[in-house]
């Protein structure tokens, strides 16, 4: 999330927050789609990661950007955390481990978010350049120890770090040595969010095997395609995974709250100052029960905020986030909302994809979920591996997207942004897959030649 939401406004009731929800909905013509990807900084001379702090840190380069781009700065007790463009509403935001993340704008087509990104790697690669500064893409940080990665200076990441270890053993690495790529998506009608909520829930593990991307942790194999995948199963359970009540009979916005409501907070933020609420749930505070702050009523602004701290397999808030991705190089980050526009924003394909998963238990969505950070496409549903589950699911999205058939100025449409995971199901091999080789082969069972192969 690029900055919190500032709205005061009391919340009464739950159906205050069934509506809020609802407030998303929209036509399909103005369905859009919001690609956000972070990636790791890293000194270029040294392979160490980049600090907040100094004429090579962090911060530095947020200045040079704003310089650049003339987007504003997005403050915390006056330190630059991040920054915000008003007129296409994209930002640049920092996760704890300094992970250095572009949220795109809402965009109509496949080829606006090429054009933006591209555009966002020329003002980065201009303003890190002449630091020394290079950036990484790769689901989880190769080289470096939780030790060795920078804190960034934001008040509910210090909330955050000193929760996790409560809850989970791997939480602290999700926080500060993991990168991702996602895509935000639209829905016109509850019924809509539900089944795109299933489709995405149900085939999010063949996503995480399409984008397997993080073999490596401090120098070494660690035996999984998608070891960023593999922490989410032990960060907080309270508030990650597949969503079984989401597939039950009836399921709506009414039902996501009521999850919502009880998923743990970590903080709710009065002012300029963070109040560590972690533990207590978001029912308490609706009926003014918090036990560390008694009285305190919420408001919309601590309901947005707490739905942003909620980390499922996908994520609903007035869109819906897929969240099951390994961030990589230029052409994956383009595959990832061309991978899911393409199932979700077209009805035939939708439903095709819905009829091919409906019948799958929670349990087998669930071993499939826990096989794929080690096996990625050779994980199996009922006996087929994935690799030859994705070959009919890559189908139904090339299909979708023919469907919708926006053009760039050469006349193509947003298929060709499916080609890379049409190589990868044919090949049976991940990015990680090719990673692993690489290691015990050329590289010579060294980590630091990733840096210049998967340089963004």
């Amino acid at each position: 999330m690029a900055r919190d939401t500032v709205d005061m406004q009391p919340i009464e009731s739950k159906a205050d927050l069934v509506a809020w929800l609802e407030k998303g909905l929209k036509p399909a013509e103005k369905f859009r789609l919001g690609t956000e990807h972070e990636k790791f900084a890293y000194l270029r001379d040294t392979l160490a990661p980049v600090p907040y702090e100094g004429a090579r840190g962090i911060g530095a380069i947020l200045e040079g950007l704003r310089q650049r781009t003339g987007w504003e700065p997005i403050l915390e007790n006056g330190t630059s955390i991040g920054l915000f463009d008003e007129a296409s509403g994209g930002a640049i935001s920092l996760e704890p481990g300094g992970q250095f993340e572009l949220s795109g704008a809402p965009l109509d087509t496949l080829h606006q978010t090429a054009a933006e990104l591209d555009q966002h790697l020329a003002d980065v690669k201009a303003v890190a350049e002449p630091l020394g500064i290079d950036f990484l893409a790769l689901g989880m940080s190769p080289k470096w120890s939780r030790a060795e990665t920078p804190v960034m200076p934001k008040s509910r990441y210090k909330i955050m770090t000193a929760y996790m270890p409560k809850v989970g053993t791997l939480g602290l690495d999700m926080m500060y040595r993991t990168s991702t790529v996602q895509v935000n998506l639209d829905f016109s009608s509850e019924a809509d969010m539900a089944t795109k909520l299933r489709v995405s829930l149900a085939l999010q593990p063949l996503a995480t095997a399409l984008f397997a991307n993080s073999p490596f942790t401090e120098g070494r194999l660690n035996g999984f395609r998608s070891f960023r995948s593999e922490i989410w199963r032990d960060t907080d359970n309270a508030r990650a995974g597949m969503l079984p009540f989401a597939f039950e009979a009836g399921f709506g916005f009414e039902q996501y709250v009521d999850y919502a409501l009880d998923v743990p907070m970590y903080f709710i933020k009065r002012g300029d100052t963070y109040h560590d609420v972690s533990g207590q749930s978001f029912r308490a505070l609706l009926a003014g029960n918090l036990a560390s702050m008694p009285g305190e009523r919420a408001t919309v602004s601590d309901w947005a905020n707490h739905i942003s701290t909620i980390f499922p397999e996908v994520r609903l808030k007035r869109y819906m986030e897929m969240r099951g991705a390994d961030m990589g190089d230029r052409d994956h980050v383009l595959a990832l909302p061309a991978f899911w526009v393409g199932l979700l924003y077209d009805p035939a394909s939708l439903d095709a994809a819905w009829q091919l998963v409906k019948g799958w238990t929670a349990a087998e969505r669930q071993a499939l979920r826990d096989a794929v950070p080690r096996l990625g496409l050779n994980a199996t549903i009922r006996g087929v591996s994935l690799r030859d589950f994705g070959r009919s699911i890559l189908m139904l999205s090339r299909a979708g997207l023919k469907a919708r058939a926006r053009r760039d100025a050469e006349g193509r449409d947003e298929t060709v942004y499916l080609d890379i995971l049409d190589a990868r199901i044919a090949s049976g091999r991940t990015a990680a897959d090719d990673l692993i080789a690489k290691f015990n082969g050329a590289w010579g069972g060294s980590v630091d030649p990733v840096f210049a192969a998967h340089r963004m």
